[in-house]
């Protein structure tokens, strides 16, 4: 049977101001049976989208505890699923996150019952989206950039900047970008706008993309809105956006290297870059639901990220990198110490990490322009306004 302890902390007062009671594991018991996971798409694998590919089948088989994926396509999709309930686990970015954390829908994580938490990602063991005052909130999965995605066909070099999804201009092909470009389906993309006018408009004076005053936040909003004018869709489904380029004509757009190594391995002429502006780009986290049904199974998954083949593989499947560093060489899995150079690794500190605005920033306390306002604009920018 497990043990469990109330756990007061300080949640996050620039959301919040509030400081709930959790509830937190002190021993782990039989595994309940069952585990339900809120993932993105391509975190979770049983061999079913390729056999080469799946880190559930023995971990079901050594715990018995049955898995079922809810794959969500944004942040905020996760944060809603979380907030209905019924969920163990879930893989949040750091723009969601601390929005679990400041809500009260995550508890704190027992670092004693992980026993392979001494084998993280050092840049990783205390970071900010899931780190609050000094308390854990889940345990670091995986990190990657948002790169571009391009079609080889179109460019016979790699673009050098974002400027060929952000600006209305002739590609290498002669042809207008107009129609054939894409831009990511959810607020944090004003993030990518605004580090894009960290490097063209440094008049403004953006210093961090999360963190943006009015005027800021204003030049990102208009960027946005003349990039309307050129994008084909708004994606957030990974796999319609790899139906896009094989079929729809698209030829340059933001994207994860999950797309990207997909649509490599059915022959399309893709690659991709980090443009000379920089990328942002996401390190997300398991995090368990404050009133999770399977709380001995969601910590044998813990356990389980960090210390199978699950680090290795999913770096290699994802093009991510792995949340312990020794997955890159220990021969666990499919990774190798060339593979997590490519997809980045020594890359950590030029990566802008997704996290959620707050209006209390280092700017100053309400200098910031918070995530809700983000949300409502980037719904009027879609649609036009």
């Amino acid at each position: 049977m497990k043990t469990m302890k109330l756990m007061a902390t300080t949640a996050l007062g620039v959301l919040t101001g509030l400081s709930p009671a959790f509830a937190q594991m002190t021993e782990i018991g039989a595994g309940e049976g069952a585990l339900n996971i809120v993932a993105w798409a391509g975190y979770v694998e049983r061999g079913e989208t390729d056999p080469a590919f799946d880190w559930v089948t023995k971990f079901e088989e050594k715990t018995g505890c049955k898995v079922s994926v809810k794959v969500a396509a944004t942040s905020d999709e996760m944060v809603a699923l979380m907030n209905e309930g019924g969920f163990d686990l879930v893989t949040a970015s750091g723009d969601a996150s601390l929005r679990l954390v400041a809500g009260g829908k995550v508890q704190p994580v027992n670092i004693d019952l992980v026993p392979s938490w001494k084998n993280l990602d050092d840049r990783l063991k205390d970071a900010s989206w899931h780190t609050v005052d000094g308390v854990h909130y889940g345990v670091p999965y995986m990190w990657g950039p948002n790169v571009l995605l391009y079609n080889t066909e179109v460019f016979k070099e790699a673009p050098t900047s974002w400027s060929v999804v952000f600006e209305e201009q002739t590609l290498p092909d002669g042809q207008s970008n107009k129609g054939r470009v894409q831009a990511y389906d959810g607020p944090i993309h004003i993030a990518d706008a605004a580090q894009y006018l960290m490097a063209h408009k440094p008049e403004l004076g953006i210093k961090n993309p999360y963190e943006l005053t009015e005027d800021q936040y204003k030049a990102a909003l208009d960027l946005l809105r003349g990039q309307r004018g050129l994008v084909s869709r708004y994606w957030h489904d990974a796999f319609i956006q790899i139906d896009d380029f094989k079929n729809e004509g698209m030829v340059a757009s933001g994207s994860w290297p999950f797309q990207v190594n997909l649509l490599k391995a059915d022959g399309q002429p893709v690659a991709s870059v980090i443009p000379e502006e920089g990328a942002t780009g996401w390190a997300d986290t398991t995090m368990m639901h404050v009133d999770s049904q399977n709380p001995n199974c969601a910590y044998m998954w813990m356990e389980h990220t960090l210390s199978s083949n699950l680090q290795s593989d999913l770096a290699v499947w994802f093009g991510a990198n792995p949340s312990v560093p020794a997955a890159c060489t220990d021969g666990s899995g499919m990774s190798t110490a060339e593979s997590c150079h490519a997809n980045g690794m020594d890359d950590f500190d030029k990566i802008r990490f997704w996290t959620t605005p707050v209006a209390n920033c280092s700017l100053g306390e309400g200098a910031c322009v918070p995530y809700y306002r983000w949300v409502s604009d980037y719904i009027g920018v879609i649609g036009g306004r």
